[in-house]
């Protein structure tokens, strides 16, 4: 008989690490207006990867435990009264979202190539124009963004898919992840993001799955990677 179960900690990997790296600070290893070991140091220390820490770094910053200095580093602040809680949930670790995003739109993104109409691509076009517009005029081309991806999931023909992808898109809003995408979006970013747009309406136009799937994976991995590592500075 097991008289004892271990209690499964659930939450998700950047809450662990943030209550790990403020366990840290409430010991006194780092007091009020100490500069936090550099992100690589703290990653080595924790046996964690250098993305998830600057997770828990964002996370804790939104939670009032520490500042991240543009260019100068993450320094420890004055603890809130709820320090001594565990670091609640913020939204979805922007890593594994991405990640969920890579295998269901490189799927579903297959599906469409089989059942995309004229109409279908020429909304996809006008999607795609929208973002590049939006861009020069100094705006935000999130919402033709996610119309583009919304509207190739509505190719596939399955509304569970469609539904699904839309959420995971929508969970870009949540605390942690506009936090790590407000510092990691700029023009040129978008602009790279338009033309792996471009890629993945080219596979579609030519009804070539593979060159779709193939296009659509490397738009997310980019995104992914232009969202965890961009530049080192603010955070060394």
């Amino acid at each position: 008989m097991i008289d004892h179960l271990k209690q499964v900690d659930s939450r998700r990997l950047y809450q662990r690490i943030a209550d790990q790296i403020r366990a840290l600070i409430e010991s006194g290893s780092y007091p009020a207006g100490a500069r936090l070991p550099p992100e690589r140091d703290l990653a080595v220390q924790l046996g964690v990867s250098r993305p998830s820490v600057r997770e828990a770094l964002i996370a804790l910053e939104l939670d009032g435990s520490v500042e991240v200095r543009m260019g100068a580093g993450v320094y420890v602040c004055n603890l809130p009264a709820t320090s001594k809680q565990p670091v609640p949930a913020m939204g979805e670790s922007p890593i594994e979202l991405m990640q969920a995003r890579v295998v269901l739109e490189g799927s579903v993104v297959m599906m469409a190539c089989a059942r995309c109409t004229p109409d279908a691509l020429a909304a996809l076009r006008e999607s795609l124009d929208g973002m590049r517009n939006a861009i020069a005029e100094g705006s935000s081309p999130l919402q033709h963004d996610r119309q583009f991806h919304l509207g190739i999931a509505a190719m596939s023909g399955n509304t569970v898919l469609t539904r699904l992808i839309g959420e995971l898109f929508d969970e870009r809003h949540s605390p942690i992840s506009s936090r790590l995408s407000g510092r990691a979006e700029t023009p040129q970013t978008w602009s790279e993001a338009v033309d792996e747009h471009e890629a993945i309406l080219r596979a579609l136009e030519g009804r070539d799955v593979m060159g779709a799937h193939t296009a659509m994976c490397r738009h997310l991995g980019a995104s992914q990677h232009r969202w965890t590592e961009p530049s080192r500075k603010e955070w060394s």
